[in-house]
């Protein structure tokens, strides 16, 4: 948790951007594993709520009514049964006083502030939800289908909700170093473990206790793989092989809830093959690439964009493309080999507020992106960056065998493409490399103070020597 007085200012320029009405941002419950008394743990509060009501227990509801100017923290104090199982905690009331609420009431009064709301024909402003236990709550409270919530969510709270949590605080940026150095220790520990014989679920266990035990949890599901071609391909029981690459895609979440996301692909044996190097060396260009041009005012389409294209020169170069360039990537053939974006934003969701949908949090009107395009279809961010952003750059060089068959094929983008060639790749896997960019005043740099090795000559030397 921040100090009280952030959460009161963030409630403040809240209610002054969405105008008038009322104000339900629902907290999570908790959520049954495999019977009730079972839950997922640890607990995930939604990242909305803890936002702007800092509280990280289940089963309460943030109310603010704008007009009237009265905030209130719905829900139920814990009863014998559960200090008995789980200790005492603090009271609603006292919950709501530890950041600037004045008001607090159990859950039954939700549905009457509801009804009166409704009563009244005032505005009621929710987020989409995305769990199904608070889809049947707002079923229960306004009436509307959950078929019909996601269209029923306030726009205008989505789009204030974006506008305030898209540019970072210094203490959130504080929060995602903290971040970065749980991430550190991941990553670094993943490539000490890696050789030959362990298997790859064995190494995904060690990142998830290293997460555990110096933060919150994993940011997400990790990706381990000796099948980098897979874009979110689960750790297996399969055994690191030599002469392969691993794809170590990982993050930690702080304590506070703030995320990292990195992703390194190295050799199982430590020692790349000149085969390797030569893509890898491309995928290392356009990642640091992004440095260069990612600066307040770009568009993080354009900067996307030319990333792809000096990925097309490169692997022309290599003779896997063809023809003119701009051409190729105006054509999409480039998606071949980078079949998603550039990168996303990030914070206390490692996917930032993509439960808003993505269309809302990564672009405008300016930079809608082209949804009937392969690869291009996958952008998650596009608008232009501001002071403060955080967002991933993650280019990657996949080479899909089911995806080369069918293009091959269809013919598609043949003029582009050395199907030829690309038939002897089907073997290769895939090559990630992603960093967190914060965008500062007039450029951008890395989070992290500690670079987890990247150059060729860095990760050789690291493996040999840990």
């Amino acid at each position: 948790m921040f100090d009280k007085a952030t959460y009161v200012n963030r409630r403040a320029k809240l209610k002054e951007l969405v105008k008038s009405g009322i104000i339900i941002l629902f907290g999570n419950n908790e959520s049954p594993c495999n019977c009730p008394a079972n839950g997922y743990s640890p607990f995930r509060q939604d990242s909305s709520f803890l936002y702007y009501f800092g509280l990280n227990r289940d089963g309460l509801v943030g109310v603010i009514d704008i007009d009237n100017d009265i905030e209130t923290l719905v829900g139920n104090d814990i009863d014998i049964e559960d200090i008995v199982w789980f200790g005492s905690v603090d009271s609603v009331h006292d919950m709501a006083e530890s950041v600037g609420v004045k008001n607090s009431a159990p859950m039954k009064s939700l549905k009457t502030i509801c009804n009166d709301a409704m009563r009244l024909k005032r505005r009621i402003h929710f987020l989409p939800p995305y769990r199904h236990d608070i889809k049947i709550q707002i079923f229960d409270l306004l009436g509307i289908h959950p078929v019909q919530q996601k269209e029923a969510a306030s726009m205008d709270l989505i789009n204030a909700v974006v506008k305030m949590r898209s540019t970072k605080e210094q203490q959130e940026i504080e929060e995602l170093e903290r971040a970065a150095v749980i991430g550190y220790k991941m990553h670094t520990t993943a490539m000490r473990l890696t050789k030959p014989g362990v298997t790859e679920k064995y190494i995904s266990g060690q990142l998830d206790g290293i997460a555990s035990s110096y933060g919150a949890m994993v940011s997400f599901p990790n990706i381990f793989s000796q099948h980098g071609e897979i874009m979110h391909g689960c750790p297996s029981m399969a055994e690191l092989e030599s002469g392969r690459l691993v794809l170590c895609d990982c993050g930690a979440e702080t304590i506070n809830n703030y995320c990292s996301d990195n992703t390194r692909t190295y050799p199982v044996n430590g020692k790349f093959t000149q085969r390797q190097l030569d893509i890898y060396s491309i995928v290392e260009a356009c990642h640091d690439y992004v440095l260069d041009v990612a600066k307040p005012g770009v568009k993080y389409m354009d900067v996307h964009f030319a990333v792809c294209r000096l990925m097309t020169e490169r692997l022309k170069e290599l003779g896997l493309m063809k023809g003119d360039v701009d051409e190729a990537v105006a054509a999409g053939a480039h998606a071949m080999f980078l079949p998603h974006g550039l990168g996303h934003m990030m914070g206390m969701d490692v996917h930032d507020m993509e439960s808003l949908d993505q269309i809302n949090v990564g672009f405008d009107a300016e930079t809608r992106p082209r949804l009937d395009q392969f690869g291009t279809n996958c952008l998650r961010m596009g608008r232009r960056l501001e002071e403060g952003f955080v967002v991933t750059d993650e280019p990657g060089i996949y080479f899909i065998p089911a995806l080369i068959d069918n293009w091959k094929a269809s013919g598609h983008c043949a003029e582009f493409l050395n199907f030829d060639m690309l038939e002897t790749y089907k073997d290769f896997g895939g090559i990630r490399i992603e960093d967190d960019v914060l965008i500062t005043k007039d450029g951008c740099r890395f989070i992290g103070k500690d670079r987890i090795p990247y150059h060729p000559k860095d990760i050789e030397e690291f493996m040999k020597n840990n």
